[in-house]
């Protein structure tokens, strides 16, 4: 399957995600338009946190994007659709045991495989782009110890993968998905997030600053918060507390 013609390789950067934001601030960016790098020299995560891949190993990738019909239905809708795609990808070839764990993470069994770094443009009221990066391992079976629980594609199905044709799927899912996140019900999108969301229904262990919590996770809301139940029913957001277990 040739690439689309909106997706460019790049055989070295420093982050796709910051290429990517410098061609919208540059005014060379428009819908659609992708970067798959071979190598990140300084790859992100969410909360600062590096990207650690090795050159050709995995999937660094950025999609620009103007919001459009996805605006009115808030920021975390968007994480929820690029979440999905995600999974959809990932599942096609490690099975159905893969999950999305909240808020940003691509999870198999209990084992991080990929990560989501949504930045946006904002001016004023209106929001103008957002620049979706989401790396996945693939090929690459050793890492750092300083990694809690990495897993590769590689190491799940034994195979060695062409990282630009399996860029190119995913870019394809994602669009397609978003496509279709601009036409079905809110709910109905996040009904999909809820089912494949790790540890739904099961006790999990958080930490809000010296607060442990333990708890059932029941979801996550249409605006991005998880809901837990203990003695009483509550609402987390992003960066307000850590997974502990």
């Amino acid at each position: 399957m040739p690439l689309p013609k909106t997706l460019y390789i790049l055989e070295q950067v420093d982050s796709t995600n910051n290429y990517a934001m410098a061609k919208v601030h540059a005014g060379m960016a428009r819908h659609g338009m992708a970067w798959l790098s071979m190598h990140q020299m300084a790859g992100r995560g969410s909360r600062d946190k590096k990207w650690e891949s090795e050159m050709g190993m995995n999937i660094a990738l950025s999609v620009v994007l103007e919001p459009g019909k996805l605006a009115a239905r808030g920021q975390f809708y968007l994480s929820a659709v690029t979440a999905l795609a995600s999974l959809d990808f990932f599942s096609s070839y490690a099975g159905e045991e893969t999950r999305i764990k909240w808020p940003n993470d691509l999870y198999w069994r209990d084992r991080k495989a990929g990560g989501i770094l949504i930045e946006n443009v904002i001016q004023g009221s209106l929001w103008k782009f957002a620049v979706l990066g989401i790396g996945i391992n693939i090929n690459q079976v050793r890492f750092s110890s300083e990694l809690k629980n990495p897993v590769s594609l590689k190491q799940i199905t034994g195979a060695d993968y062409d990282i630009i044709e399996l860029g190119g799927q995913l870019y394809n899912l994602l669009m397609k998905k978003v496509k279709e996140a601009e036409e079905v019900d809110q709910a109905e999108i996040m009904a999909q997030y809820n089912r494949h969301l790790y540890r739904i229904n099961e006790p999990v262990k958080l930490k809000k600053g010296e607060e442990i919590l333990e708890a059932m996770l029941k979801g996550v809301s249409p605006e991005g918060q998880l809901i837990i139940t203990g003695n009483t029913e509550r609402k987390l957001d992003f960066g307000e507390v850590e997974w502990v277990l």
